[in-house]
C-alpha cells in the first residue's frame, strides 16, 4: 500500500428514522367509509324518528282545536245569517237550510253565507246542517218559527272531537262526544 492511496473514509451511520420523510399513512378501506356512514345515517334517522314521534301527535291536537274554533266561528256566522233572513224574509221566517241562507235553493237572492258552504255543508273537518222542527202557515206560505242548527265532525276524534248544536236563541251547546245531543253549554 502506498502512502498515496489511503483507505476509503468509513460509511457514515444513516441518520435516525424521524429524519426520513413521514411514511405515507395507510389508506383505509372503502367498506369502512361505508361503514361510518351508515352508521352516521342510522343514528340521525333515530333521532328524527323520535322528533316525528313527539311532534305529530302535537299537530294533528293543534289542527283538531283549530276545527274546533273554526266551527265555531262558523255557527256563528250562520246563526247571524239566521237573524238577518228572519228580518229581510215576508212573512217572518228562519231559513231551513244552508242553500235558502245562500240564495241558491230559489230565485231569493239572500246571498247571507258562502254558497261553496251552503253547497257542500263542509267546512273545516265539520259538517252543518239546518233544521226546521215547527213550521206554520201564514198568508198561505210555509213559515219557520225555529230552526235547529248543528255541527258534527266528519271524523270524530280526528278532525273534531265535539259537536255543535244552536237555535233562534242563538245559545250555543256542545256534545262532547261528537253527536248532536248537545246538553252542555259552551264555555
Amino acid at each position: 500500500m502506498t502512502q498515496d492511496s489511503a483507505p476509503p473514509p468509513p460509511i457514515p451511520p444513516p441518520p435516525p428514522y424521524p429524519a426520513y420523510a413521514d411514511p405515507q399513512p395507510t389508506r383505509k378501506p372503502a367498506w369502512f367509509w361505508i361503514a361510518i356512514a351508515a352508521g352516521c345515517s342510522l343514528i340521525l334517522l333515530t333521532v328524527l324518528l323520535i322528533v316525528a314521534a313527539i311532534a305529530v301527535p302535537q299537530v294533528l291536537k293543534i289542527k283538531k282545536h283549530a276545527n274546533q274554533t273554526a266551527a265555531i266561528q262558523t255557527m256563528r256566522t250562520i246563526a247571524q245569517a239566521e237573524a238577518n233572513y228572519n228580518l229581510i224574509s215576508s212573512p217572518r221566517s228562519y231559513a231551513c237550510s244552508l242553500a235558502a241562507l245562500a240564495g241558491t235553493d230559489s230565485a231569493q237572492s239572500s246571498e247571507l253565507i258562502d254558497a261553496t258552504l251552503a253547497t257542500s255543508g263542509q267546512k273545516s273537518g265539520y259538517v252543518f246542517a239546518i233544521t226546521c222542527p215547527t213550521k206554520t202557515t201564514v198568508d198561505a206560505q210555509n213559515v219557520s218559527a225555529t230552526y235547529q242548527l248543528t255541527a258534527v265532525p266528519t271524523k270524530v276524534g280526528q278532525t273534531g272531537d265535539s259537536g255543535f248544536c244552536s237555535d233562534e236563541n242563538n245559545v250555543m251547546r256542545v256534545d262532547p262526544t261528537g253527536g248532536t245531543n248537545c246538553t252542555e253549554p259552551l264555555e
